[in-house]
């Protein structure tokens, strides 16, 4: 999606988006960023408050799970930052040589059981997932969700049968919503983002785990400067309180 806004406060961008701006140009022209679907939300916003810094500047988004969007930039889809929701996926960039620099830390994340509104099978724990007849999705182990949902169930001594493996956690959030499934593990911001057309319920600290989101500019990059920006951007304090607004940890 293409965002637009009117140059309200050009005459700060270069300080507000990020102290080396000062000394440099203001960025100008398209960013493309593949980012993990967990941040559509606050990435979507993010994008807004960047613009309104910098209107000569233009954020599109590609938003799938972290593993699709390895593989769709190993295959040459042209993007300019990547943002995964795990250190594994961006592994597999840096270890393909695909970045320019080193990955920055911009949040970290952490999990939540996803069920229906109101709560109608009465969940209340991670053990409660493998009663008979309840209908659980997952992600696929290939994706940061699936990864840390594997995990989970391995910490709480649980065994399930999915009743399928979704690419990105948006898929396990819609299957709960729309009423297919009876209950997922998701991130906690995927959660929130639902809204009320669905409900949490927390799993303890001693089962839970914490993923990293770590972003940057890629090799190919056609627009580094501003690209470069919109890290420092989502790095600063205005940054940072959009993805706390949406229910993401400090890095």
């Amino acid at each position: 999606m293409r965002f637009t806004t009117t140059p309200f406060i050009a005459a700060l961008a270069i300080c507000v988006v990020a102290a080396t701006s000062c000394s440099t140009s203001a960025p100008t022209g398209d960013v493309v960023v593949f980012a993990a679907s967990s941040l559509t939300a606050a990435f979507t916003e993010m994008g807004t408050a960047f613009n309104a810094a910098t209107p000569d500047a233009h954020i599109t988004f590609n938003f799938a799970g972290s593993a699709d969007l390895v593989t769709q930039l190993t295959e040459g889809a042209p993007a300019d930052l990547f943002v995964s929701a795990d250190d594994s996926n961006m592994k597999k960039v840096t270890d393909a040589e695909l970045n320019a620099g080193a990955p920055l830390s911009i949040a970290k994340n952490t999990f939540a059981i996803i069920v229906g509104k109101g709560n109608p099978k009465g969940i209340t724990t991670v053990a409660d997932l493998a009663k008979p007849g309840l209908v659980v999705v997952l992600c696929a182990e290939t994706v940061p969700c699936g990864k840390g949902a594997a995990r989970i169930l391995a910490n709480a001594a649980v065994t399930i049968t999915p009743k399928s493996l979704e690419d990105k956690v948006k898929g396990v959030v819609s299957k709960v919503t729309s009423g297919e499934a009876d209950a997922g593990i998701v991130f906690v911001t995927d959660v929130k983002a639902a809204g009320d057309t669905a409900q949490g319920v927390d799993i303890p600290a001693d089962l839970n785990v914490i993923s990293n989101y770590p972003i940057v500019v890629t090799k190919q990059s056609q627009n580094a400067h501003a690209a470069q920006a919109f890290i420092d951007f989502v790095a600063s304090a205005a940054g940072r309180a959009i993805l706390a607004k949406y229910g993401f940890l400090a890095p």
